[in-house]
């Protein structure tokens, strides 16, 4: 591969082999954390949303969700409610693209709309940043930290973005083998998956918060 091209898709292997994930200093856990971060990504969703908050004030737990621009501008009031139940918010993106298909200009509006929109939303300014599904470009890497976002990834995922899955199967991929400093990574909306996927997610929830209790493993905000 050119060298050139390597630079731009070499960072996409991060989610998948640890050892690029630390070559390029992309978190995939919470280092020396005594806890587990559950995360949400893909919203805000009108009913997604609203149904996994509820769940999570049950509960008494607390989340951090990757919010996308294009989704907190339709519905700003669900993004305030998330800051408003005391959890954490960051940055998916403006809009769900794969950032090897973009330019480094089109990454740094990008970042900065969706930015712009989760601030006008709810007061905050996101400080994490992960990219749809998981994939940065060398030229995103670097305009995430140019403009001050800190990559997260994650180190659990319950894959319930699936058609045929199950809330039991992602609640057993997300809690398998599970530590302290452990990120989990699930989805409050079906915008970029299939549909009526968060459902699944919502029943998993209870499951995943019930086990994660079970092994006496508390919760943190990934912030």
């Amino acid at each position: 591969m050119p060298p050139v091209l390597l630079r731009h898709a070499f960072p996409a292997l991060a989610p998948v082999l640890a050892s690029v994930a630390e070559r390029l200093r992309v978190p995939l856990t919470l280092p020396l954390q005594s806890g587990v971060a559950l995360t949400f990504d893909d919203g805000p969703h009108p009913e997604g949303t609203p149904a996994i908050l509820a769940i999570l004030a049950r509960a008494e737990v607390k989340a951090t969700f990757f919010l996308v621009g294009e989704q907190v501008e339709r519905r700003p009031a669900v993004a305030a409610e998330i800051v408003a139940e005391g959890h954490a918010i960051a940055l998916h993106g403006h809009r769900h693209r794969c950032q090897l298909r973009l330019t480094a200009a089109e990454i740094v509006e990008d970042y900065r709309r969706g930015a712009a929109a989760i601030e006008d939303a709810t007061g905050r300014s996101p400080e994490l940043h992960r990219p749809p599904y998981g994939v940065y470009s060398g030229a995103g890497l670097e305009a995430a930290r140019a403009n001050q976002l800190r990559p997260l990834l994650w180190s659990k995922w319950g894959k319930d973005w699936r058609k045929f899955t199950t809330p039991e199967r992602i609640a057993a991929r997300a809690t398998a083998e599970i530590a302290d400093g452990d990120v989990i990574l699930l989805h409050d909306a079906d915008f970029y998956s299939s549909r009526n996927s968060y459902r699944r997610t919502t029943a998993a929830l209870p499951i995943v918060i019930a086990e994660l209790k079970r092994r006496e493993l508390g919760t943190v905000l990934a912030v």
